[in-house]
């Protein structure tokens, strides 16, 4: 059962939050969106629309009030419900316009767009990733969560499909609909960063990492475990996993959430926590762009570490044999699992171009602790270094230092860095962690074909398991997030720059033979994939297989067929596509 209080937002008022136990004492009004069946809850004067679905859902649109709806539960026909002076939360009204287009019923409702006429809207319409341009029909541009509401009212309407756009980095475009036609709500005016007494963060659906990282800190000296490029945008990053190298401490950023503000498809507006709205709580921390759009996270932060150890170790001579570098991989694999050396604390990466090789990370440690323990057993047996680094320094130091350049302070409007690139991600688990022939398969294969690539990629490889990994100490359960066996997770880029140029047809194969050589060289083992690291090229079949277990996407199945039964959130590898 429900717990707490929860305000909900209507597409022309906003309603007075209601305390949880007068909805209890109406048993008859549906608390939960569910209607019918045992309980009997009827959607009549329920926040969530008037009628109730074949599938026992409330809702306002066609597919909760025609063929099917459950007439002893609520209206049918039309989401209109009957003249009531009862104090229920009241759903969202449908009225809707005179006129007959998208663009008509959004400007009847004073939501601010932007359509290809637009003087700003090849700016606004621009992917992260240059290589897929896509054309939305309509780019919203709310100042409040009613716009949301209204917005997603009208593409529901009108059979247009809608994505959210926090900082607009998906590697497939699909905070762009993931093909021409979509509607794009962009969150860019969503900037709230704030914390509670105890700690949580309130955090706006367009804020961007670095933002996120410099508010949190110069407010209250606190931190959270998240990616490196600050301009990357907390709505994917959160709701899809968002690693850090302080993760293995702290867990992902997915994991420190404890609520999120979200409209759903209906347009009711709820907050989803542990206890309110649990499948939507739970959905919307893995696969959030198939149910709503948060416009707050809700994250439980950590104090900032006083201080903080960057390290790193460049290894030479790692693309001469195949055979000796899989030898030297092997100890690194071995160390990384060394719980007499290795604990929750140490966050590892590891970067390779076909030019250079090396090992990095951070340390929620002392320096003589790293100098005299950690270190001298990470290089055993490895090539001396050519160059190396170990430095305290302050938490906000040490997420500057990893932001590879880019000020951590991030325009809210205007983002202007892009790329041309193709990418696919590997998750390797802990029981099918690398062979000595797959290690020698894959440095085989960099030696012959990347060493002298005509284009620029890499590889980045990061411990997200080993001893008293806290990414993995959540069960699956926890939320729509899958990968908690994982030991490593690797990243497979190669980009053809900013240019404008046509794209090259090389850096697809190249990055797939490089991804194929592990794979096919280990077909005892089954390999996922990263979800931030979204691949385009996959089937939806492929994609669901690659980024959910088998148990997680039938339940994501489930909620989905109730919350948003007519797939107004959509996207080319939605649940459900």
């Amino acid at each position: 059962m429900l717990a707490g209080i929860w305000t909900l937002v209507g597409l022309a008022t906003v309603t007075l939050a209601v305390p949880l136990d007068q909805l209890e004492r109406r048993a008859t009004v549906s608390p939960d969106a569910t209607c019918g069946g045992a309980k009997g809850y009827t959607c009549l004067g329920s926040s969530f629309g008037n009628c109730c679905s074949p599938n026992g859902w409330c809702g306002s649109t066609s597919a909760y009030c025609g063929t099917g709806c459950q007439s002893a539960f609520g209206s049918c026909g039309t989401n209109t419900p009957p003249t009531t002076t009862s104090t229920s939360l009241t759903a969202p009204p449908t009225s809707t316009p005179t006129a007959g287009t998208l663009g008509q019923c959004l400007t009847q409702k004073n939501v601010p767009i932007r359509l290809t006429s637009s003087s700003d809207f090849s700016q606004l319409a621009q992917p992260y990733n240059l290589r897929l341009p896509y054309t939305p029909a309509v780019i919203v541009l709310p100042t409040t969560v009613q716009h949301i509401s209204d917005a997603v009212t009208c593409a529901a309407k009108y059979n247009v499909k809608v994505q959210p756009r926090g900082g607009g980095h998906s590697y497939a475009a699909f905070s762009l609909g993931g093909q021409n036609g979509a509607m794009v709500i962009d969150l860019q005016s969503f900037q709230e960063v704030s914390l509670d007494a105890n700690n949580i963060a309130k955090v706006g659906g367009g804020v961007r990492l670095g933002n996120l990282a410099q508010g949190i800190f110069n407010q209250k000296q606190r931190a959270l475990p998240h990616g490196t490029c600050p301009g990357v945008g907390v709505g994917g990053h959160a709701t899809h996993g968002g690693f850090g190298l302080s993760s293995r401490a702290w867990g992902l950023t997915l994991d420190t959430i404890v609520g999120l503000d979200v409209v759903l498809a209906n347009g009711s507006f709820v907050k989803a926590t542990s206890t309110a709205y649990p499948d939507i709580y739970y959905a919307l921390r893995g696969a959030a762009d198939s149910f709503g759009i948060v416009t707050s996270f809700y994250l439980q932060t950590q104090p900032a570490p006083a201080s903080i150890i960057n390290w790193s170790f460049s290894i030479p001579n790692m693309f001469q044999s195949a055979a000796t570098s899989a030898n030297y991989f092997l100890h690194i694999q071995a160390f990384a699992q060394n719980a007499s050396v290795v604990d929750r604390n140490l966050g590892i990466g590891m970067y390779m171009d076909g030019q250079g090789f090396s090992i990095s990370g951070t340390y929620l440690g002392s320096l003589t602790s790293f100098n005299n323990k950690i270190k001298p057993e990470l290089l055993r047996g490895l090539p001396t270094p050519t160059s190396q680094s170990a430095t305290s320094m302050t938490w906000i130091e040490s997420v500057t230092a990893l932001a590879n350049g880019q000020p951590l302070t991030q325009p809210t409007t205007g983002y202007n860095l892009h790329d041309s690139f193709f990418a696919k991600s590997i998750v390797v688990p802990t029981s099918g962690q690398f062979t000595a022939a797959t290690l020698t398969s894959y440095f085989d294969y960099i030696i012959k074909n990347g060493v002298n690539s005509a284009n620029s990629w890499f590889s980045i490889i990061n411990l997200y398991g080993g001893p008293d990994s806290q990414i993995n100490a959540k069960p699956t359960s926890f939320s729509a997030y899958s990968d908690r066996t994982a030991l490593w997770v690797i990243q497979h880029y190669s980009s053809a720059g900013n240019t404008g140029a046509p794209f090259p047809a090389g850096i697809i194969s190249f990055i797939t033979g490089l991804s194929n050589s592990i794979t096919s060289a280990q077909p005892q083992t089954f390999f996922p994939g990263y979800i931030n690291y979204v691949d385009p090229s996959l089937t939806p079949a492929q994609a669901h297989a690659a980024y959910f277990d088998d148990a997680t996407y039938a339940k994501l199945v489930g909620i989905k067929q109730k919350v948003d039964p007519g797939n107004v959130f959509w996207n080319p590898q939605a649940i459900g596509t």
